[in-house]
């Protein structure tokens, strides 16, 4: 005698050995012997072989309709052997019992197991549903080959086209669409943006890196909700000073701007005046919320997206000509430049001129600060500033920008919307200038000072600090070794970053009597300098990656093939006159400093990497520090 049972969720025939109450022992047409319970058993019989049964039985289900099974099969429960018998007018043998189960189990949709070898059949109501989901499966599928298909040959499905953000973003991959473009990728062993740029969903590498970072950090797009600009307030006292700004070119948002008033018989006031957005913005308001969700100006070659409304930076930035809000620092110091007082206030300035790097720099330079200077506006100014910076930074015992590492701008003609057709400009520009220095140690005695202020009376404060060579934001003051100050705080750029208007907020407080907007330890105030310091990070990766790509647009546009570059460490190099370094695999093991010649071999502007050669070692050694010795000074203290 031979059973029927189910077992794994499949139909499986042995015979027996040995038959108890409630277990049996079987031996499968393989030799293998198993026991099994008495209640997996669906069917005894005596003919055909185990080995035989399933394929018999298999042979006759291929030819029965689960549609018309559910015709016949009566509303209430049934046991498969009852229908069997229906189905064949006969009592059934084996192998067409078997068939007739092997039907009903592979028609789910149209019955349901209720136990043993039980079914009943679908309602009609569920069935139907059921058959359209099937159908509906069944069309998607269809739907998913074709768009596959095409992906595959280089076209793009019109129903794939609104897909291209997701793509790039966080997909949804329940949706055919995805699974398609999924699966085309699969085939074709590449990348998701490198198909997007195949079937021209994406014009260019740049736009899959610019739209990428859009999703990822501005997923509701960059314009600003309407929003009123608040007025500064009218009672603030007007300071008689003649105020101007250094910046470059193309600043809008001026957050500072300087004074020197000579003192007769006792030396000099030099004042530091910062634009006070925070005296007009409310914390807590709608211009907050905007300033709070963005945390800080996103800069790119050719672009940038502003932190506040092009309005309100209008209203609140050192605009020469006018008088405008700022929190100001006075340094009365003598004539050995020494600092022998200190006053902070908020006030109206007049600003008298923006000055540009590009307009001073040729008379106001390394070569020619220590000689005499031709007659422009405020080289009085400038040189005294000058002499004070030096005095600050020899009482620092710290460079305020570190020698030999150079700045590169970039000028971007064209429309970004058709980035290879533009046209790359890429200036080098060496850090550490009279001006750079000039501006740089201002900085840091206002951020140093203002820091302290609020440290010594007790007020909450997001700090910058460093030790161990490692720079962090914090609540408490700590020094900024790498500057050789006890606390520094980042509160001279209000208009472009939000610790900076919150710092202000908290300064102003301090400065008028009134209570700060952020108590110590302040959950929401944690939360801010958490979010601040993730979101300026990747703002600052960004920004790099799109300098890297507009590198390497610049060597497709001048067709470089070979280019000089210095060994930073191992197999990276820095290339000349550009911010780009690169590892070069198997480059001989040379010391830093070593001057190479490359070969440029291709661009990967997804990738942003190219791929390079050694051409040859050269003798000399370069005298530009690796960039790693430089930390991060540049971003502490040149606002």
């Amino acid at each position: 005698m031979h059973v029927l049972f189910e077992e794994d969720g499949g139909f499986k025939a042995g015979t027996i050995l040995t038959d108890n109450d409630t277990s049996l022992q079987v031996e499968m047409p393989s030799g293998k012997r198993s026991k099994i319970k008495a209640a997996q058993v669906l069917l005894r019989f005596a003919a055909p072989a185990p080995s035989q049964i399933l394929e018999q039985a298999e042979a006759l289900s291929a030819d029965m309709e689960a549609e018309f099974l559910w015709e016949v099969a009566g509303d209430a429960e049934f046991l498969f052997l009852d229908l069997a018998r229906d189905y064949f007018g006969h009592e059934p043998t084996a192998p067409e019992a078997v068939s007739l189960l092997l039907a009903l189990h592979a028609a789910p949709v149209y019955f349901h197991r209720k136990g043993k070898g039980r079914f009943r059949k679908a309602p009609a109501d569920i069935l139907q549903a059921a058959l359209a989901a099937l159908e509906k499966k069944r069309q998607q599928a269809l739907a998913i080959e074709a768009w596959v298909q095409a992906l595959k040959e280089g076209r793009l499905p019109p129903e794939l086209a609104p897909y291209a953000d997701s793509l790039l973003g966080k997909p949804d991959r329940n949706r055919p669409e995805i699974k398609a473009f999924e699966a085309a990728c699969e085939a074709l062993g590449c990348s998701t943006p490198e198909l997007l740029l195949q079937v021209g969903a994406l014009k260019s590498p740049y736009e899959v890196h610019f739209r990428r970072f859009l999703l990822d950090q501005f997923p509701k797009g960059t314009g600003f909700p309407a929003v009123d600009t608040p007025p500064w307030p009218t009672d603030l006292p007007r300071a008689e000073v003649r105020a101007f700004s250094i910046d470059d070119a193309h600043t809008t948002e001026v957050d500072d701007a300087l004074s020197v008033t000579r003192l007769p018989g006792m030396g000099w006031r030099i004042g530091i005046h910062i634009a006070a957005p925070g005296l007009a913005i409310a914390q807590g308001g709608p211009l907050d919320a905007i300033a709070r969700a963005r945390l800080s100006t996103v800069y790119m070659p050719g672009h940038k997206i502003t932190m506040l409304p092009d309005a309100v930076v209008g209203a609140y930035t050192l605009e020469g000509g006018r008088d405008c809000p700022a929190l100001s620092l006075y340094l009365t110091v003598d004539d050995n430049l020494e600092i022998q007082d200190q006053e902070s206030r908020a006030e109206l300035v007049h600003i008298a001129a923006n000055l540009r790097h590009h307009q001073v720099e040729p008379w106001f330079n390394a070569e020619t600060v220590d000689g005499p200077l031709p007659d422009e506006p405020f080289k009085d100014e400038l040189h005294l500033l000058w002499r004070f910076a030096n005095a600050c930074e020899g009482r620092r015992g710290k460079p305020s920008a570190t020698q030999g590492i150079n700045d590169y701008n970039f000028a971007i003609h064209g429309d970004l919307a058709d980035p290879e057709n533009c046209r790359v400009e890429i200036s080098e520009r060496k850090r550490g200038s009279p001006l750079d220095k000039l501006v740089a140690e201002l900085m840091i005695v206002a951020n140093s000072t203002w820091g302290g202020l609020l440290a010594e009376h007790n007020i909450a404060c997001l700090y910058r600090a460093q030790t161990g060579g490692k720079a962090r934001m914090t609540t408490q003051p700590q020094p900024h070794e790498g500057l050789g100050v006890p606390q520094y705080a980042w509160m001279t750029s209000p208009l472009r970053r939000y610790c900076d208007l919150v710092n202000q907020w908290q300064l102003a407080a301090c400065l008028t009597g009134q209570t700060p907007p952020f108590a110590q330890r302040s959950a929401e105030l944690f939360a801010a300098m958490r979010d601040f310091e993730l979101t300026y990070a990747a703002y600052g990766e960004f920004q790099r990656n799109l300098e890297r790509y507009w590198c390497l647009r610049w060597l497709q546009q001048e067709q470089v093939q070979q280019i000089g570059a210095t060994v930073r460490r191992e197999e990276l190099v820095k290339f000349d006159h550009l911010p780009l370094l690169s590892r070069i695999p198997g480059l001989p093991e040379l010391a830093p400093g070593r001057r190479v010649v490359l070969g440029v071999d291709g661009l990967d502007f997804l990738g942003l990497e190219v791929r390079c050669h050694l051409l040859e070692v050269l003798p000399e050694l370069a005298d530009e520090p690796a960039p790693d010795e430089a930390d991060d000074l540049a971003g502490e203290a040149q606002d």
